[in-house]
């Protein structure tokens, strides 16, 4: 019955990323009922990286910006959780600076402790111990093969607005020579 009206509500499509393919309701915890007011239609992809069960791919979630204006209070609440998880990188902070949600709302966001404690403890800091932060620009100090290519990333190369890593406070990612790569934050000086 739920998910026939979430279907109905949703236009059979995932209510934060819009993928039509496997869609399941997703209990919005701690309410694990299922109820109507208290879940979203979710597709896997979706619900695996909510879960944590596969590594959280930044690119996907990107599809925030536009399901954080859902009319619908549990797709609000989901989409604040998941760009507080997300808010080292400069686009879902932007994102979370903008959504506002009602008391009531916010306190239900924010009761699984959802971009607290975990992203506050890691540090992001350059080969001179200055913080790195989202957006900033980096100077490479040293040459730096890309594994798995035949690049070679060049002392001096800067690199601008770097995006950090939530579970690894020593990596960074930026744009070299148009690829996206994965840097260690000690090879690098803020500019």
């Amino acid at each position: 019955m739920t998910k026939a009206a979430l279907m109905t509500r949703a236009d059979s499509k995932c209510e934060l990323c819009g993928a039509t393919n496997n869609l399941d309701v997703y209990a919005i915890p701690p309410d694990l009922d299922g109820g109507f007011d208290k879940s979203i239609l979710a597709c896997d992809t979706c619900c695996s990286q909510i879960n944590k069960d596969v590594d959280m791919d930044t690119n996907h979630w990107r599809c925030l910006t536009e399901s954080m204006w859902n009319e619908n209070l549990p797709v609000q609440v989901m989409s604040w959780r998941m760009l507080s998880r997300l808010n080292a990188e400069g686009w879902a902070q932007d994102a979370l600076d903008m959504l506002y949600l009602e008391d009531d709302a916010l306190t239900w966001a924010k009761v699984t402790g959802e971009g607290e404690a975990e992203d506050a403890a890691l540090i992001h800091k350059d080969s001179n111990g200055v913080t790195l932060q989202s957006g900033d620009t980096v100077v490479l100090i040293k040459d730096l093969p890309v594994k798995g290519t035949s690049m070679v990333a060049k002392r001096g190369t800067a690199v601008r607005k770097i995006g950090l890593v939530n579970d690894n406070a020593e990596h960074i990612t930026g744009r070299v020579n148009g690829q996206s790569i994965v840097i260690l934050t000690q090879f690098t000086k803020k500019t």
